[in-house]
């Protein structure tokens, strides 16, 4: 992957709260998926961040949640909101 995995740094930053909840994670992974270019594949990136964030703690949420990111290959979409509203 060529392009930064997390331009952001959402994700950096999860892993650097302390304390931090799978579903604070979870909210996070969904901001930083929606900000992924239109068109980008997710799974690179991912394999990017997992390997950027392998020193983590054992059972880091966050790592948790990237890797179901990967299992599931589920791509977000928006919806709603008025883009949606438009084609009606």
């Amino acid at each position: 992957m060529t392009a930064e995995p997390d331009p952001k740094g959402l994700i950096r930053e999860a892993y650097r709260i302390e304390g931090i909840t799978e579903a604070e994670c979870r909210s996070i992974f969904l901001d930083w998926a929606l900000a992924l270019p239109e068109g980008a594949a997710p799974r690179p990136a991912i394999e990017a961040l997992l390997v950027r964030h392998a020193d983590a703690p054992e059972g880091h949420p966050m790592t948790r949640v990237l890797r179901e990111g990967l299992a599931e290959g589920a791509t977000p979409r928006r919806r709603g909101g008025a883009r949606r509203r438009a084609r009606d």
